[in-house]
């Protein structure tokens, strides 16, 4: 077994060709077999298996910087520098991260998680590089589906345009960009990649730009290549037009191919986009079959494949639900940023496909756009990712909410998410959201309560309204505390406990456990949590001497620091008054039941609070 002996990149670039492509078939048993057991993101690293080896065998990662786009794909970047023996924690809470961590390995140049940043990040890498006088390599890896998201054209723009030496990787596995069809497309593609070509193109340029008659030969040459390329390869003449020498299409999976074209992008000291067509899920019969399915699993039989399976969860309920709107109301639509399925968006583009949007990974765009949907009269629903909506935050100020446009956010993957860790917890948006004008923030905490929500926001009130849901499913609370703001669950003398969405449930059995100890425990849920009026917050701690507010939130400007600050504007605050959330920290990976007995957000952990509060 070659990966066996494989403990470092060095140990890469010491193999020989042939051993280097046994290395890519061991290193896809090694993932199937791995991911099959923790879960992750499977499809898109078997289409990076080769590319990858085939930079670790060209570049030096731990000088040289190698920037991921999003990340997904990082798992055998991670395998070959020395975390293989800790795969087994993969997306574990204490193990190691799913994307890149700077933490984790000198070799991770730059955290991942967010589509569409990396030719940014690089390009302020090189420039540094170069102000500093330093010699070093710097890349930037961004698959296609990224090349959606505006940032990414930003970045490609002034890095072209900078001429700084730098190289941009497009691992193209056909999702979002056009292959090149014909033989002459083909044809070329086979020719850059031999060794023999770039050597006589470079000696070629040298020996012509000697003289001024070599140098007009040069140019004329250059430009009916040009033309004819512009012909063939349209996608080469936009980033050639961007100011980046395009090498490619190179085949993804030959190691070879892939070496001589990457040595040949970092001879040429400019600004290079190396183009490489890959196949989604290679290795993987079912994951080649269906990328989509295997693009983010959980835990599998890797014998039979994802089962498929309609999973109850929020993400399905709210589809569903707004299927059954859009059937009552011919003005309803629904918009994604890439994430149909994973919004439970599916049904819906099914059914309306002429209502449903996708506009790819461009949340800004997806914002903007439905403000002026609903500026003409169409009722958008936007179902967008938590973390992902932070990339939004201007078109929420200023395209929707400083019109009060009628837009709905549906903010799914609220509070903390689990496995996928810091870049993807939805631990802001209560915060940021609060703080818009004229913005409605709806936290439902179960089914029943997110399909009368979202009724709500789509038909009864007006403006911008958000409504926040978790990742996965119910819990133990299954009323349905209708349309008050404020909503008493249980009764108490001692302490009044709140909470928000699916704390409710922690607060709930935190109030048993009190009341085993003695303790007479009110529970508020709040189904608003902006705008908060003084009538509701009269009520608030009610003949209690002490409040505790729960919830997945950071602390600065947090519901229960509001509610603090009202109290005592109002002088009716408590007498004590303690808040319980994650403080200014991001959470790692872990289960969700993890971290929040880390942060102390756990029944058990918040009942001892409350104890400690009364006492």
């Amino acid at each position: 077994m070659i990966l066996e002996k494989i403990q470092n990149p060095n140990d890469v670039k010491a193999l020989s060709a042939q051993e280097a492509e046994e290395l890519c078939g061991e290193l896809r048993q090694f993932l199937m077999e791995h991911v099959s057991r923790t879960g992750g993101h499977l499809a898109s690293n078997l289409g990076a298996v080769e590319l990858t080896v085939a930079i670790h065998r060209v570049f030096d990662t731990q000088r040289d910087r190698l920037v991921f786009d999003v990340g997904h794909q990082c798992y055998v970047h991670k395998i070959l520098t020395g975390r293989k023996d800790r795969f087994s924690t993969l997306r574990r809470h204490g193990g190691i991260s799913g994307f890149p961590k700077p933490h984790e390995s000198v070799h991770d140049a730059f955290v991942a998680g967010h589509a569409s940043n990396s030719v940014s990040v690089a390009l302020g890498m090189a420039k540094a590089r170069t102000l500093l006088h330093e010699d070093y390599s710097v890349l930037a890896l961004i698959g296609d589906g990224a090349l959606s998201g505006g940032l990414a054209y930003e970045g490609l723009n002034n890095a072209g345009a900078s001429g700084e030496p730098m190289i941009v990787i497009l691992n193209d596995n056909g999702m979002s960009i056009s292959r090149n069809v014909g033989a002459m497309s083909t044809h070329l593609s086979q020719l850059r990649t031999k060794p023999e070509y770039y050597k006589f193109k470079k000696n070629y340029r040298s020996v012509l730009e000697r003289t001024a008659v070599g140098r007009a030969l040069y140019s004329f040459n250059h430009r009916l290549k040009k033309n004819l390329k512009k012909a063939i390869l349209p996608n080469a003449t936009m980033f050639e037009d961007m100011g980046f020498t395009y090498l490619g299409p190179v085949d993804g999976h030959d190691v070879e191919k892939l070496e001589n074209t990457l040595r040949w992008a970092k001879e040429l000291n400019c600004p290079v986009l190396v183009h490489v067509n890959t196949v989604k899920g290679k290795g993987y019969g079912p994951a080649e079959r269906e990328p989509n399915l295997y693009h983010g699993v959980e835990a599998f039989d890797l014998d039979r494949g994802v089962v498929r399976q309609k999973k109850q969860d929020f993400s399905a309920v709210f589809g569903e639900a707004l299927c059954a709107l859009a059937s009552e109301d011919g003005r309803v639509c629904a918009i994604t940023a890439a994430m149909a399925d994973g919004t439970g968006l599916g049904g819906f583009a099914a059914q309306h496909p002429e209502r449903f949007f996708d506009v790819g990974i461009a949340e800004s765009h997806a914002a903007a756009m439905a403000a002026g949907m609903a500026k003409q009269g169409l009722i958008p629903v936007f179902a967008v990712y938590s973390s992902f909506l932070q990339r939004a935050y201007d078109q929420l100020i200023h395209d929707i909410a400083l019109s009060n446009l009628h837009v709905v956010l549906a903010v799914d993957r609220a509070g903390m998410v689990g496995a996928d860790g810091e870049t993807h917890h939805g631990i802001f948006d209560a915060t940021f959201l609060s703080d818009i004008p004229n913005m409605t923030v709806l936290c439902p905490s179960n089914y029943a309560e997110l399909k009368a929500m979202l009724r709500r926001a789509v038909f009864e009130i007006d403006g911008p309204v958000a409504i926040r849901y978790p990742r996965g499913g119910e819990g133990a609370y299954r009323g349905n505390s209708g349309e008050d703001n404020i909503v008493e669950l249980r009764s108490g003398s001692d302490i009044t406990l709140c909470a928000y969405g699916m704390m409710v449930n922690n607060i709930l059995e935190a109030a048993e456990l009190l009341a085993q100890q003695g303790i007479s425990a009110r529970v508020l849920k709040f189904n608003c949590i902006s705008p908060f009026y003084d009538r509701d917050m009269r009520n608030v701690v009610g003949k209690c001497r002490a409040l505790l507010v729960a919830e997945e939130a950071t602390s600065v400007g947090c519901v229960g620091q509001r509610v603090a600050a009202i109290l005592a504007e109002n002088r009716i605050a408590p007498e004590k008054t303690v808040l319980c959330n994650l403080n200014k920290a991001f959470p790692v990976q872990g289960a969700v039941s993890e971290l929040q007995k880390e942060f102390g957000l756990d029944a058990q952990s918040l009942a001892k609070k409350a104890a400690e509060v009364i006492r």
